[in-house]
């Protein structure tokens, strides 16, 4: 007989490939849009900052790798936060299955996210290093640990905005709102360090700011993060997320299959 544990992780297994594959198959390209998507996002955010011509010179990083870290880092948090949103909908059908809870599509959509966007951020450093940017991590035990952290902060924050969602489909669009304002404060586009001392005092509220800074940190030696800038308060933010949307879950998980 097989043990809880067992029987979830084969749950996981089986939704992570069903995710994947409807991924892959819901066009002819959809495998290709699914690495070409986000290298496409970071190519025209470059090609418009290289437009607008303003602030390019970052002190001890060069500004290409230094605007792709930050993109990929603000773009692992944001996905994985909203594509939850529709998790639990778009799996209705499986919780018919007493094994299946709505929290597994939460979870395992993340986990894919993470996977995708790690390959997308390889491809990206690869492509990056082959037209001669120096864009290799220096540290990459501490870019890799600042990148997992992002990650587990998306999944935090995922699984509280699906369960808000599930209850209350509005909150599914606020926080999708949100986004937008939360990408041009964390710092991925616009150094936070020519920002007055007020300004930055606020952003350091934002834990995604703190794990793109310590991201860059990791990539460039010579990189000086903002003064405050702490992984610790990161991980608070992330626990706290990741176990209050388990709670939430846990709590409310037969309004959320019925719903």
């Amino acid at each position: 007989m097989r043990t809880s544990w067992q029987v979830t992780r084969s749950v996981w297994y089986a939704m992570f490939m069903r995710e994947a594959s409807a991924r892959i198959m819901a066009d002819r390209f959809g495998w290709f849009w699914m690495f070409a998507e986000p290298i496409a996002f970071v190519v025209i955010m470059i090609g418009v900052r290289e437009l607008l011509g303003r602030i390019r010179i970052i002190t001890g990083a060069e500004y290409i790798p230094w605007l792709i870290t930050g993109l990929m880092a603000f773009t692992v948090f944001r996905d994985g936060v909203n594509r939850s949103i529709g998790a639990i909908d778009a799996n209705k059908g499986l919780f018919a299955y007493r094994q299946v809870s709505p929290v597994d599509p939460v979870l395992v959509r993340n986990a894919l996210e993470g996977v995708l966007k790690s390959a997308v951020f390889v491809l990206l450093i690869v492509g990056a290093a082959l037209i001669g940017h120096q864009v290799l991590p220096a540290d990459p035990i501490g870019a890799m640990f600042a990148w997992v952290s992002l990650w587990l902060l998306g999944v935090g924050g995922g699984l509280v905005a699906s369960a808000g969602a599930g209850l209350v489909q509005e909150i599914g669009r606020l926080v999708r709102m949100a986004m937008l304002p939360m990408f041009m404060l964390s710092g991925a586009i616009i150094p936070v360090q020519v920002m007055p001392h007020d300004v930055q005092a606020i952003l350091l509220y934002n834990p995604v700011m703190h794990g793109i800074e310590i991201l860059r940190v990791g990539f460039f030696p010579l990189y000086h993060a903002v003064q405050g800038v702490e992984l610790l308060y990161l991980w608070y933010w992330a626990l706290s997320l990741v176990a209050l949307g388990l709670g939430l879950h846990v709590r409310f998980a037969s309004r959320l299959k019925a719903q």
